[in-house]
C-alpha cells in the first residue's frame, strides 16, 4: 500500500472494520509523532492499544528485554483506537502491531497491505460484560450490545453466542424484545464502561481491563468469557511488514525472542506485571490491571472449567488451525461493511499466505522447545469450539 494514502482513503477501504474515531478519536496519531520518525532508525518502532492484550510487547519494553540495535529504545507509542493504530501501522509511521487478527485478514485481502503475522501476542482475555440485572442472555432481548470493531474476534464470537441463545444480531436495526433482536454497536472500549453505568446499552463485550473496570467498579458483572466459547483463541496478533521481513530478519528474530522472553516474565508473576504495566503504559487503574491478570476461577461459573476460560494465556505460537477457522467465522459474521474479499480466499490456503512462524519457531526453540512451554510437541491443535 502506498504510505501516503489518506485517512479517509484508509477507512473506506476498510469499510467499517474499526470505530470510526475509536478511544479519542485521532489522538493516538498525534501520539505517534512522538516515536522515531520514519528512516531516522534501523530499529523497529512499536505502536498499541492501551489493554492487557498488550502485555507481552509492553512489559519487553519495560524489562528492558529488547535488543535496541533491533527494537527502539522509544516508549512504544500508544494509540487510542483500532484505526488510528492500523492507520499507522499501514502508512509506516510504527513498524510493529499488536492488532485484532481478523483486522489483520481484512488489512491483507481487502486492502491488499502486505502485512505479515509472526505469532500470537496472547490467547483469551476478552469477555462479554452485562448489567447488574442481566442473568440470562435471553434478557438482553431488545438491547444494545457495544463491540469494538466489526472485524474483531469479540463481534464474531459474540454473534455465535446470541445465536446460541435465540437471539438474532442486527445492525443499524432497532432492536425489538418480540422478535428477539439484538442491535450491536461500535463503541470505543473507554466509552463501554459508562455507558453501561448510565443504562445506554445492555452489555460490551471487549478486551480486558474493561470487563474488570465494570467489576471493580460495580457497575457489571461478566457473564461469559470468550474463552468459554472459543477454546484459547487468539485475539490479537502480532504484525510487521513483509518489508521488515525482507530487509530486517535479524530484527525481526531479535523483537520475536523478546516478546516470547515477555510472555514468560508475565506469567512469573502476574501481581508484578500488573504494576509494570500501570507505571505509563496502561491508563486504567491497577486494581483493574491486576484482577484482568489474575482472575479466581472461583468467582465465575463457567461452562468449561478445564479451558480455564478467564486465564489470559501468553502462548506465541500462531496455529494454522485457527486461522482457518476464524476466516470461515468471519464469512458468518454480520459486518456493517465491505466484505466482498472473504468471497475470493479460502479459509485453508489463508494461514500460508499471511502468517509466517519462522521467527517464533526460532525463539521457541531458542526457550527450550514447544513442550517446554506448555504447547503441543508438534505445533498442531484441534479447534474448540461451543456449537
Amino acid at each position: 500500500m502506498n504510505p501516503s494514502i489518506s485517512r479517509r482513503a484508509l477507512l473506506t477501504g476498510l469499510g467499517g472494520l474499526t470505530v470510526a474515531g475509536g478511544i479519542g478519536g485521532v489522538v493516538g496519531l498525534g501520539r505517534a509523532a512522538t516515536a522515531d520518525p520514519p528512516g531516522a532508525t534501523d530499529a523497529l518502532r512499536l505502536g498499541y492499544l492501551p489493554i492487557t492484550d498488550a502485555s507481552p510487547l509492553l512489559i519487553a519494553h519495560s524489562a528492558r528485554l529488547y535488543d535496541p540495535a533491533a527494537v527502539s529504545a522509544t516508549k512504544p507509542v500508544l494509540f487510542r483506537s483500532w484505526s488510528s493504530l492500523a492507520e499507522a501501522f499501514v502508512t509506516r509511521k510504527v513498524d510493529v502491531v499488536h492488532l485484532l487478527m481478523p483486522m489483520a485478514v481484512a488489512l491483507r485481502y481487502s486492502m491488499n497491505s502486505p502485512v505479515q503475522v509472526l505469532g500470537w501476542n496472547h490467547t483469551n482475555g476478552s469477555a462479554l460484560t452485562v448489567a447488574p440485572d442481566i442473568v440470562e442472555l435471553g434478557q438482553l432481548a431488545g438491547s444494545q450490545i457495544a463491540i469494538p470493531a466489526w472485524w474483531s474476534i469479540h463481534n464474531i464470537i459474540l454473534q455465535r453466542l446470541l445465536r446460541q441463545h435465540g437471539l438474532r444480531p442486527v445492525i443499524r436495526s432497532g432492536a425489538s424484545r418480540g422478535d428477539r433482536t439484538v442491535e450491536l454497536v461500535v463503541m470505543s472500549p473507554s466509552d463501554m464502561v459508562p455507558a453501561l453505568a448510565n443504562g445506554s446499552i445492555g452489555g460490551y463485550v471487549v478486551a480486558d481491563p474493561f470487563n474488570a473496570m465494570a467489576q471493580v467498579r460495580g457497575i457489571g458483572r461478566i457473564h461469559t468469557f470468550l474463552g468459554d466459547v472459543w477454546r484459547q483463541h487468539a485475539c490479537c496478533a502480532l504484525l510487521v511488514h513483509q518489508s521488515a521481513i525482507d530487509e530486517r530478519p535479524a530484527a525481526v528474530q531479535s523483537l520475536a525472542d523478546s516478546v516470547v522472553a515477555a510472555q514468560h516474565h508475565l506469567d512469573l508473576d502476574r501481581r508484578r506485571a500488573a504494576a509494570e504495566l500501570s507505571g505509563g503504559y496502561l491508563p486504567q487503574p491497577t486494581p483493574a490491571i491486576a484482577k484482568a491478570l489474575t482472575y479466581d476461577p472461583a468467582d465465575f461459573v463457567v461452562a468449561h472449567p478445564d479451558w480455564q476460560p478467564q486465564r489470559l494465556g501468553f502462548e506465541p505460537f500462531p496455529f494454522a488451525s485457527f486461522t482457518e477457522r476464524l476466516v470461515a467465522e468471519m464469512d458468518n459474521t454480520i459486518v456493517d461493511g465491505d466484505r466482498r474479499f472473504l468471497d475470493r480466499i479460502d479459509p485453508a490456503t489463508v494461514h500460508a499466505d499471511l502468517v509466517d512462524d519462522r521467527f517464533i519457531r526460532t525463539a521457541i526453540e531458542s526457550r527450550g522447545g514447544a513442550v517446554a512451554l506448555g504447547l503441543p510437541a508438534d505445533l498442531t491443535r484441534t479447534e474448540q469450539v461451543t456449537s
